[in-house]
């Protein structure tokens, strides 16, 4: 079971405002072999609902497609989206069984289709000289110049904290972050979320929300302040994570997104330089299919959209 398909996840959605409410399917193979599927339902557009299944570890057989397809005809919402998620390199779409319903794609995507993973079974040595010879010498630069990372409380002041360096981020690099409430609901919430602050002389300057889930640890979130950066602070603080998931039992570390190999204009473009020089490949861990529900007012929603743009 992946995070994004865990009760805390759903409640953390709905508690911040993300989703309206979700549903759980329960399918029954055998007495051996029961299933929950979490499914959100999220307002979209023009007064329409969507609903969203994330983090789907296994394929759409025709008793979860048939499940989907009802639940959205029921909740007369105009579309059903699934996307998967899979770290153990079987190609999921090549096993799923379709009655023609749901088709490849998506209306907005939520899951990387691409990531860098560490294989935390690995030891820690064979894992750093798996790093690309710069993140070495970084990481290495950051304990020299005497930056030192903890974890911390996941209190409402380091929130804040966190909140503060986020809103630095997004501005020098251009892009939009969530508010304050989401991040404290966040990690309030979700009880496997755990937060790291990188220190330099007592003061923060960079830090990194992540969460350890069954055997998968995930760099959700990270922030890093204006002043200080020639310290490279961001690369000590994920080597810690790094080293503290594998110490919790983590089997698997994920990065959680980089740039398609074949999309140089990528938004992603500047964070997977930073990932790549950490982990030694992408991976190619997620997959999306799509039911509509409404065909012609899916597609007017589709059109507008685009015009938006």
């Amino acid at each position: 079971m992946s995070i994004w398909q865990t009760e805390s996840w759903q409640n953390m959605l709905v508690a911040s405002g993300q989703s309206e409410e979700y549903f759980v399917i329960e399918l029954d193979y055998s007495s051996e072999q029961k299933t929950s599927i979490f499914v959100e339902k999220r307002k979209v557009s023009a007064g329409e609902y969507g609903m969203f299944v994330q983090g789907l570890e296994q394929s759409i057989d025709n008793r979860l497609e048939e499940s989907l397809t009802v639940l959205c005809q029921e909740e007369n919402c105009l579309f059903v989206q699934v996307e998967t998620v899979n770290y153990g390199g079987i190609n999921l779409s090549e096993t799923t069984e379709y009655s023609g319903d749901f088709k490849k794609g998506y209306y907005k995507k939520f899951m990387p289709e691409y990531t860098a993973l560490i294989d935390l079974t690995q030891t820690e040595d064979v894992i750093l000289a798996a790093m690309k010879p710069k993140g070495r010498y970084n990481i290495r630069l950051a304990e020299k110049k005497g930056v030192v990372v903890e974890q911390v409380e996941k209190i409402p002041y380091n929130a804040k904290k966190f909140y503060e360096l986020m809103q630095e981020t997004t501005s020098r690099d251009d892009f939009s972050g969530n508010n304050l409430i989401y991040y404290e609901t966040f990690l309030k919430t979700i009880e496997s979320s755990q937060l790291f602050f990188a220190y330099y002389d007592g003061k923060v300057i960079a830090a990194g929300i992540f969460v350890l889930d069954v055997d998968v640890a995930t760099y959700y979130y990270g922030a890093s302040g204006n002043t200080h950066r020639n310290l490279m602070a961001p690369y000590l603080l994920q080597w810690t994570a790094i080293c503290h998931a594998k110490k919790r039992g983590m089997k698997t570390y994920d990065f959680l997104g980089v740039a398609s190999p074949d999309d140089a204009e990528s938004p992603l473009a500047g964070v997977t330089d930073f990932k790549m020089k950490l982990s030694p490949r992408k991976t190619h861990v997620s997959e999306g299919y799509i039911y509509v529900n409404k065909k012609i007012k899916y597609q007017v929603i589709k059109f507008l959209r685009k015009l938006k743009k």
